[in-house]
């Protein structure tokens, strides 16, 4: 059994409908297929799940959003016109709007979060119509009927270990399973949403809780690249990957996939196939346990910008028993979760998102460490970038980290801040977010054009 994984660019469109129905089509042994809400058809379009926040949005401004439901009933009515399906899923669509507007909206985050959820529910049924009409056996199901449990944390759903037991029935279902991704429902019954890309999380769910043998995750590119195609051109294909390799590139800012839609498929231990629904006939990448080190040192090289640093110094802090703890104290207390922290013996950088930093946060946080740590200079540099270079073969090659640092000084690019993971598959380099593209351009030119030594 196989899960077939579908996003927005994929179900955007009746042509693209068609080219999603011919992929399940092709292989018996998809059978479940868990789909993402129509996105974009043309870059200035508008995805519906960005739809449907307007159409809440507006509902709890004004009290109503009809313009905002034409919109999307007309996205999938279009769909459903150019497959030649009753237009009726425009009013289908129409009604499940109405009534979910109609919902309690005492607890704004709960009211958002069942309207995104609209555009994967609405999307998974008519894709099973579709299905139908092709003469496959496909119906449509729901999380909740299947029993995808998640906390009642609105917007960022994690899942609950008694889901992946409920889940296990979905491979008794005869015919095709079409399954909504982006949500599940809290014990409470409410509608919660993963984060954004949640789908892919879905399907990572999904894949282990029918112990599938395959994931497959169709999107609109051939493969994962070594780096993104938006700042180098025409970058190396990744045939193989690990999944530490592909966790740390996600987390670095790979968009190919979610960053926490790798670990219910790690755990259950099945491969993952990065699909594109465009050119299915390409092998795309697959993600594994292990592979062999045939290729270079480094896999991927990845940039992700919106960071800032905390600085402190103190001497002999290294002597000072607790000191951390105090730190990340005041930080857990001021709802502050830190990505890195390098430290030397007199002094400790702590990097942060920027954007949960803001200024009224940034000047309570510095005078508690200056009254509670006494430390001898505390600073905050805005505007970083983190740009981390990954690969398995890192950890048994010698010099990865003078040609690192060799090559962004060839390409004027100043570290600010360098760190080497523990597993010793990852390198870290802070630099400014203006020179983030040409620190990776750097590093691509180092690690995939040069030729090797020796």
């Amino acid at each position: 059994m196989k899960v077939a994984k579908f996003g927005g660019t994929s179900l955007a469109s009746a042509e693209q409908f068609r080219k999603v129905g011919a992929i399940i089509a092709s292989d018996p042994q998809r059978r479940i297929v868990v789909v993402s809400a129509p996105g974009k058809r043309h870059k200035a379009d508008t995805k519906v799940t960005d739809m449907l926040i307007a159409c809440a949005d507006r509902q709890l401004a004004f009290g109503s959003a009809e313009v905002e439901v034409r919109a999307v009933a007309e996205r999938y009515a279009e769909i459903a016109r150019g497959l030649s399906l009753s237009e009726a899923i425009a009013d289908v669509v129409t009604a499940d709007l109405n009534a979910r507007l109609a919902g309690d909206k005492s607890h704004r985050s709960r009211f958002v979060d069942t309207l995104k959820a609209a555009g994967e529910d609405n999307c998974a049924k008519l894709f099973a119509e579709y299905l139908r009409s092709l003469g496959l056996e496909a119906s449509y199901v729901s999380p909740r009927e299947a029993g995808l449990l998640v906390s009642a944390e609105f917007g960022n759903a994690q899942v609950l270990p008694e889901s992946y037991a409920h889940l296990h029935a979905l491979r008794d279902r005869p015919g095709i399973t079409v399954f909504p991704g982006f949500f599940g429902y809290s014990k409470a019954g409410d509608v919660v949403t993963f984060p954004r890309g949640g789908s892919d999380i879905t399907g990572s769910i999904v894949a282990a809780g029918v112990r599938a043998e395959l994931y497959e995750n169709f999107t609109d590119v051939d493969s994962v690249f070594v780096a993104s195609p938006n700042i180098v051109e025409h970058p190396c294909a990744i045939l193989e990957i690990t999944y530490r390799e592909m966790r740390e590139l996600s987390y670095a800012g790979f968009s190919v996939f979610h960053e926490e839609a790798l670990e219910p498929a790690v755990r259950a231990n099945i491969p993952v196939c990065i699909k594109n629904t465009n050119n299915p006939a390409a092998p795309g990448t697959m993600i594994l346990p292990e592979r062999v080190l045939a290729a270079g040192p480094v896999t991927g090289i990845a940039s992700d910008t919106g960071f800032c640093s905390l600085y402190l110094s103190k001497y002999l802090m290294n002597r000072e028993v607790g000191f951390g703890r105090r730190l990340l104290q005041i930080l857990e207390e001021e709802g502050l979760s830190f990505e890195h922290c390098p430290s030397g013996i007199d002094n400790i950088s702590v990097i942060l998102r920027e954007k949960h930093f803001d200024t009224a946060r940034e000047a309570r946080v510095l005078e508690r460490i200056r009254r509670e740590l006494a430390v001898d200079d505390v600073t905050v540099e805005r505007d970083l970038a983190l740009v981390m270079i990954v690969g398995e073969g890192m950890r048994h090659t010698v010099g990865i980290a003078a040609r690192a640092t060799a090559a962004l000084a060839r390409g004027g690019v100043n570290i600010e801040m360098i760190n080497q993971g523990s597993s010793e598959v990852s390198m870290m380099f802070g630099v400014k977010a203006a020179d983030a593209a040409r620190a990776v351009r750097a590093l691509y030119g180092e690690f995939f054009l040069r030729p090797p030594k020796g």
